[in-house]
């Protein structure tokens, strides 16, 4: 049994039948990290002690019956800006290189408390800022699909700790697309929840109304699995929301018959790569063969998107960052006096991207702009929530593609910020309407780098994600089996 290609449910499984040990499993994702580490820099902080410890005693609890669970003895990784007890929180900036915190975020408490096994904290664009993982301040992740590519972001690191097996499953946070993006680029399975269902108590905020934390793993399965674990209401995060309704697991059926999916044609004209394009609609074709009835139609307000978020997140970015002054924790600059101090500390300290957003930010909450840019923004934010109302009164999800190319190459986007803005025109109007989205692999483009179908539910609809994802990937497998392909 190669333990590495187990997912993590198929691990947890293997565990509770005897026929490996959360020891074991962990010693072998620290080989497979000692020897491609190097290459992909998927982690800014691996807890090698800390983790083979947590092992140990989480397989004694379940040899002893007291712990027991569909992820239990199982490792993860978990982003850098998800807070974590007693271990480096560092959001990839120097601005926290040395912050550890006090407590762990609930998402992470929960998640210990399934009896997942963390091994560390992976890379990030700074501060969640950059679909890349290029603006981490302790260097670039590769793609581990090609070296040469970029893993997406902001949680690059996490997807690409999945896609490497240098980990059985990673969390994410997604304020724009950052968890479906990097999925997309490196082949794995990616979700962002509806807004409120997993708490964001201990998540370094960016965005606070857009943010929402999530998994990547390398099957539907794992994702509606983790989905369950972490999800929960949270009295000390007040956007917390008391569903009934987190059985997710339950709606992994193999069938769409009678299923309404539409196809946006907004999402399939001008910037849309070829391959792209004809790996998502030949997706739609095989749901489309299995029953599901797959509509095109016009989904408007998508032009406006991208403006829109950047306007808003900026503006939260800005006042979110107020708090890294260098007096309460983290990075502090030398310095003269207490203003001076200010300046050098997050001069210093926050790397170009980071500065760019938070200027923008404060250029658009500032007096004279604030009813100009940002009070817009929250109206047309508004008016794109709207049209997803309509559409999924006629619609159980909505079809697209992911990112409109597979992964760019390491430099290319940074080269052109705007460019690399562009690139969320898929993913950011799901978090503007708070929804559910996933992300699977659909195929590969002519150099082999993956291509990933995104599927957007209305609130609170993940069980039809899922269940259309799920029926997706079954049929995908079915094909490659019947083709030879792998």
């Amino acid at each position: 049994m190669e333990l590495l290609s187990l997912s993590a449910v198929e691990l947890a499984t293997a565990i509770r039948e005897g026929k490996t040990t959360a020891v074991e499993a962990m010693k072998a994702v620290m080989e497979r990290i000692d020897q491609t580490e190097g290459q992909y820099h998927c982690y800014v902080t691996v807890d090698r002690e800390g983790a083979l410890r947590r092992a140990e005693e989480t397989q004694k609890k379940l040899e002893a019956g007291t712990l027991a669970g569909p992820l239990a003895g199982v490792p993860v990784a978990v982003k850098d800006n998800l807070c974590t007890e007693g271990m480096l929180t560092t959001c990839a900036s120097k601005i926290l290189e040395n912050f550890v915190p006090t407590y762990s975020a609930e998402a992470v408490r929960n998640l210990e408390r399934a009896g997942a096994v963390l091994i560390g904290k992976t890379n990030m664009d700074e501060f969640a800022m950059g679909s890349t993982t290029e603006t981490s301040a302790y260097g670039v992740t590769r793609n581990p699909k090609d070296l040469e590519h970029v893993p997406g972001g902001s949680s690059g690191g996490s997807a690409a700790a999945v896609a490497a097996e240098e980990c059985f499953f990673a969390l994410g946070s997604d304020t724009g697309g950052s968890i479906r993006q990097p999925a997309s680029f490196c082949g794995v399975v990616g979700m962002k929840p509806t807004y409120g269902t997993v708490s964001r108590y201990g998540l370094v905020a960016y965005g606070s109304s857009l943010d929402q934390i999530g998994p990547l793993c390398k099957t539907v399965e794992d994702c509606a699995v983790i989905l369950e674990a972490i999800s929960s209401y949270d009295s000390k995060d007040s956007t917390s929301m008391d569903r009934k309704d987190t059985d997710f697991s339950s709606a992994l059926a193999e069938d769409v018959r009678g299923m309404r999916i539409g196809i946006p044609r907004d999402y399939f004209g001008e910037g849309l790569d070829p391959e792209v394009k004809t790996a998502v609609l030949a997706a739609a074709e095989l749901l489309r063969e299995a029953g599901a009835v797959v509509e095109e139609f016009d989904l408007s307000l998508v032009d406006y998107a991208i403006p829109t978020y950047y306007t808003i997140a900026a503006a939260e970015a800005s006042s979110n960052l107020e708090r890294f002054d260098g007096i309460k924790y983290g990075f502090r600059a030398e310095a003269r006096g207490l203003h001076q101090m200010y300046k050098a500390t997050r001069s210093q300290g926050f790397g170009s991207e980071v500065k760019r957003r938070i200027m923008l930010g404060s250029f658009v909450l500032s007096s004279g702009y604030y009813d100009a840019y940002y009070l817009k923004a929250l109206r047309v934010k508004a008016m794109i929530k709207k049209a997803f109302d309509d559409a999924f009164s006629k619609y159980d999800c909505i079809l697209g593609p992911t990112a409109p190319t597979t992964a760019p190459r390491l430099g290319e986007s940074l080269a052109d910020p705007i460019k690399m803005y562009l690139g969320d025109i898929y993913t950011i109007s799901a978090n503007l309407a708070g929804l559910p989205g996933i992300c699977v692999p659909c195929g590969q483009d002519g150099k082999g780098l993956p291509i990933g179908l995104q599927l957007l539910g209305d609130c609170f609809q993940e069980k039809k994600l899922l269940r259309a994802a799920y029926t997706y990937e079954q049929l995908r497998k079915e094909t490659a089996a019947g083709t030879g392909e792998r």
